[in-house]
């Protein structure tokens, strides 16, 4: 029996620009973490993101939640407040500081931080006498977290937010786009994401001063000397002209990218919405989500005894790739020790949430499979 194609997750899409703006590089002999594709890929990045923000672009989103952390003056045995409900590239820097994270429950609108839970987290941590330095929060999949009361509690307790927009390019808050609403926020060019460098982020910060001091760590912050001088500890986080070309061709294709990635989410609502227990993230008012993943909770109770791996499995069988919803932090091995708070709102997203194949290259024929598939299980 032949194996039927793969239907990937989400895997990088190439738009056709990409070999113009690397053959310049190689044309130039720009093949270092500086160059032509580096400056212009952040001046277009600030262009698509409508912001007067300065952004640098960097090797990771990882690299630029840490470096966000450096520079808001987190350091050892401080304490950071951060969504559980997410990768675990969100809290790992929050270790690489020394720093101890708390981490806080989704509420069931956007899977996100929950002001709630966030404002006992905050008052339990001012009561020890360790005001939080910072909150980390994560746009979900694309979802736009609830900016307005997150904002509210970070002006009221002056604890500054870091913007996780790994998942949100081409989100929005009302107007704004994600990734320009925190105090610093970060993006994600990870092969897996909406648009790639193959591996890549950036960081969004208010200043250009800010900006100088983002970039001078990213490159060993070697001191102003002919030699090299180090007065402070450095990290090797710029992003390379090569992967910065890739990037800009990327970016003419963002557009197209979010519209493809509705059409999967739409097809997927119309094509399973009388299947019972099914039900999807649902958009929100005065939010516009990119639809990175297209994402499903199974109510055992309400399918007729059909779970979330049941779809799982029987996807995998036919060579179909999908993913359970992040494990929240606070359910990690290595995060067993760590304070949380709120109730089982992330513990039952991932007990029964499922990420569909939501790639983009994927044919109408692809689409139909995947949904049939669904459908034979609830026969």
């Amino acid at each position: 029996m032949n194996t039927p194609p793969k239907i990937w997750l989400s895997s990088p899409h190439m738009g056709g620009e990409e070999l113009s703006y690397i053959h310049e590089a190689f044309d130039e002999n720009w093949i270092a973490p500086l160059g032509p594709n580096v400056t212009n890929f952040e001046i277009e990045l600030q262009n698509t993101l409508y912001t007067n923000k300065e952004v640098v672009a960097l090797s990771s989103g990882t690299a630029a939640i840490h470096l966000a952390l450096i520079m808001l003056g987190v350091g050892r045995d401080d304490i950071v407040l951060c969504q559980s409900m997410t990768f675990s590239a969100s809290a790992n820097p929050i270790i690489y500081q020394g720093a101890k994270p708390v981490f806080i429950d989704s509420e069931e609108d956007t899977w996100n931080l929950c002001p709630i839970a966030l404002e006992e987290g905050i008052k339990h941590c001012i009561q020890l006498g360790k005001k939080p330095k910072a909150i980390i929060a994560v746009h979900l999949y694309g979802m736009p977290y609830k900016h307005n009361e997150i904002k509210a509690l970070s002006e009221q307790y002056d604890i500054p937010v870091v913007e996780d927009a790994a998942e949100a390019l081409g989100s929005k808050y009302k107007d704004a786009h994600c990734g320009t609403l925190g105090d610093i926020g970060i993006l994600s060019f990870n092969g897996n994401k909406i648009i790639t460098t193959s591996g890549g982020g950036a960081l969004i910060c208010n200043t250009k001063a800010l900006k100088d001091e983002a970039v001078f760590l990213a490159t060993q912050a070697k001191d102003d000397a002919p030699h090299y001088e180090h007065s402070r500890l450095g990290f090797n986080y710029r992003l390379s002209n090569i992967s910065a070309g890739i990037g800009r061709g990327q970016l003419k294709v963002l557009d197209q990218r979010v519209r493809q990635k509705k059409e999967i989410y739409n097809y997927y609502a119309d094509a399973l919405i009388d299947l019972p227990g099914i039900k999807f993230l649902a958009p929100q008012a005065d939010t516009f989500n990119n639809h990175w993943l297209s994402t499903i909770i199974v109510d055992p109770k309400a399918s007729n005894g059909v779970t979330r791996e049941d779809i799982r499995l029987a996807l995998n069988q036919e060579n179909i790739e999908s993913r359970p919803l992040w494990k929240p932090m606070h359910l990690q091995p290595f995060y067993k020790d760590a304070l949380y708070f709120g109730g089982d709102v992330a513990a039952q997203l991932f007990e029964n949430g499922l990420c569909l194949p939501s790639d983009t290259k994927m044919s109408s024929s692809d689409l139909q499979r995947v949904v049939t598939v669904i459908k034979e299980l609830f026969k």
